[in-house]
């Protein structure tokens, strides 16, 4: 008969069994059984554990306390070290894996499920003599004993359903003497967290030295103005100047999630300046890039790729936590998790991914009835869906849509004046119902406030060739795309490119990014719009008419010129988008 219980498990194995028995196998299974009777048994009886079972390499012990197995592991650990001494120079090493979990018992004694499942991967991943156990245990055991513990974050392991976060427990046999006096680990903030490096001089001209510490300078306070991001100050970061350090150990030295590391290399004239930035936690490179400019005036330079690295840093770090939250079922994800992953899916630009999104961001606002951005991300996606005619004539059609994406907005701007997003789509609704002076207004307070943002900067382009501003709508949307080539939202920064070339009649630049952008996104029925327009302007008849029919298979309706007109009306490029449909043959 079985029964289940709540218990704390203990996996254990030899690291390197393997090559063990290749060198010695009798003298490997000697020391293991000592190892087993001399150590192991006798240290889990003092604990009040018990052996469940033993392999050839390795053994799982269960104990009804989370402290006691953690104290039996610790010294397991340190106790190998004195036997080790006293034998050959094949010594053995354990690695310990520890977690609680309701476990099921077998007649004859022996235990399954996930709190076992979970203890063997922990043990599989942990370090040569380590040990390293669930968050469930670190919360029951870090105000009870004198141990260090190390955030390590959350890994997925292989048919266990939801990512477990982790921390090691560093064993030494000064442990006991150190313990106290050992530097606390800092846990990872709620929200993103980066640390820039001071930008290593290359160039072994001192005078360099003043140029990657401006330019260190100024991406933090760039990176600070991110409301959304934890950005280590100043003067923690320059501790590490002209230091060769690892990584990962300043991430976990400033409790950090990213670093941004990079350097300068001068000569002559000329200047390289290289950034990456890195995901300590994996070792993942997320971003890199080499920029190469003329030195003629430094602070122009300066300003400009600091400009660059900030505006390409933000959305790779949304599409990196849009992923990690992928990986973990909605209810164990925090409401920034629920809302940047709504983020990464609104960008996809497609109907089942924004409906995806808006129902994550009605869970975030019933968790946090007052996280304003929340709400004003819930009027990004509603106004994509209007934009990308996702919607039926019922309740109220476009208009309606139009409605609850105003009301969404003001409500993000009453609970935070300085949202961004909710000011640029606040602006966006203005300038959709033609009070172009007033969605300026909103637009540039949007950028006031996050500058080098190209997404806010994209958007101020298409209200100023609405209102009729073509080259500075040309100038916004062109310096977005400058400002970030290689953005994962990059598709949405070329067709509202390409449409500003359109409105201003450069036809054969507009063509070449309006083309672009359906490469990027080929499901979009807003992309094929300003595209067979402007085919039509070039006597691309034939070529129009191919995303005409393309356009209509993904609506399943005809496009019809007099609706175009009447919806653009109010727009100052509507005259020109509607002759380029004409001249294409779209019908009346």
């Amino acid at each position: 008969m079985t029964a289940r219980r709540l218990a704390a498990i203990l996996a254990a194995d030899v690291v390197g069994f393997s090559t063990h028995m290749g060198q010695d196998e009798e003298g490997t299974l000697a020391r293991i059984k000592s190892l087993r009777r001399g150590v192991v048994e006798a240290m889990v009886a003092n604990h009040r554990g018990r052996v469940v079972k033993t392999t050839g390499d390795g053994f799982l012990v269960e104990f009804s306390s989370p402290v006691e197995a953690v104290r039996c592991a610790v010294e397991i650990q340190e106790a190998l070290p004195a036997k080790a001494s006293q034998e050959s120079s094949h010594a053995l090493q354990l690695r310990i894996g520890i977690n609680i979990g309701d476990i099921i018992i077998e007649e004859d004694g022996d235990i399954y499920g996930d709190g076992v499942n979970v203890a063997a991967r922990l043990e599989q991943m942990a370090d040569a003599g380590g040990i390293w156990i669930s968050a469930k245990v670190y919360e029951e055991v870090r105000d009870k004993l004198p141990y260090s513990f190390e955030d390590l974050g959350e890994q997925t392991f292989k048919n266990i359903a939801r990512a477990v976060r982790i921390y090691s427990l560093a064993v030494s046999p000064e442990r006991s003497k150190t313990a106290k006096s050992t530097k606390p680990i800092l846990s990872l903030p709620d929200k993103p967290s980066i640390a820039v490096l001071p930008f290593t001089n290359m160039s072994g001209d001192p005078e360099q030295e003043f140029f990657a510490d401006g330019m260190t300078e100024d991406i933090i306070t760039g990176l600070s103005r991110l409301k959304w991001l934890f950005v280590i100050a100043r003067n923690s970061t320059f501790t590490y100047k002209g230091r060769a350090v690892d990584v990962r150990q300043v991430a976990r030295d400033l409790g950090v999630r990213y670093v941004l590391e990079g350097s300068v290399r001068a000569s002559g004239k000329r200047i390289r300046i290289t950034g990456q930035l890195i995901d300590a936690e994996t070792g993942k490179h997320i971003w890199a890039e080499k920029y190469d400019r003329h030195l003629e005036d430094v602070f122009a330079v300066q300003d400009e790729i600091t400009e660059n690295v900030v505006a390409t840093i933000e959305p790779h770090l949304y599409a990196e936590e849009g992923l990690r939250s992928l990986q973990q079922p909605p209810e164990s994800v925090a409401t920034w998790g629920l809302v940047v992953r709504a983020i990464t899916l609104i960008h996809r630009v497609e109907r089942k991914a924004n409906e995806e999104a808006q129902a994550l961001l009605d869970l975030a606002i019933r968790r946090e009835p007052s996280y304003a951005r929340a709400y004003a991300i819930l009027a990004w996606a509603k106004w994509w869906q209007v934009f990308s005619q996702w919607f039926s004539n019922r309740n109220g059609g476009a208009e309606g849509l139009y409605r609850e994406t105003e009301e969404l907005a003001e409500r993000a701007l009453a609970l935070d004046p300085d949202e961004p997003w909710a000011r640029m789509t606040f602006g966006l609704t203005l300038s959709g119902a033609g009070h172009h002076d007033r969605a300026l207004d909103q637009l540039r307070t949007a950028l006031e406030t996050h500058p080098n943002w190209a997404m806010g900067r994209t958007m101020y382009g298409v209200a100023l060739l609405r209102a009729g501003y073509f080259d500075e709508a040309i100038a916004q949307t062109g310096h977005a795309l400058r400002m970030s080539p290689v953005d994962p939202f990059a598709g949405i920064y070329t067709v509202f490119h390409g449409l500003a070339l359109l409105a201003a009649g450069r036809f054969p630049e507009a063509l070449v990014f309006l083309r672009r952008s359906i490469k990027g996104l080929p499901d979009l029925v807003s992309h094929y719009n300003p595209l067979i327009s402007c085919c039509g302007h070039l006597g691309l008849v034939e070529e129009a008419q191919m995303y005409l029919t393309k356009r209509n298979s993904l609506t399943g309706r005809p496009y019809r010129v007099s609706v175009v007109r009447q919806s653009m009306s109010r727009f100052a490029h509507g005259d020109v988008f509607v002759e380029g449909l004409v001249k294409a043959g779209v019908p009346e």
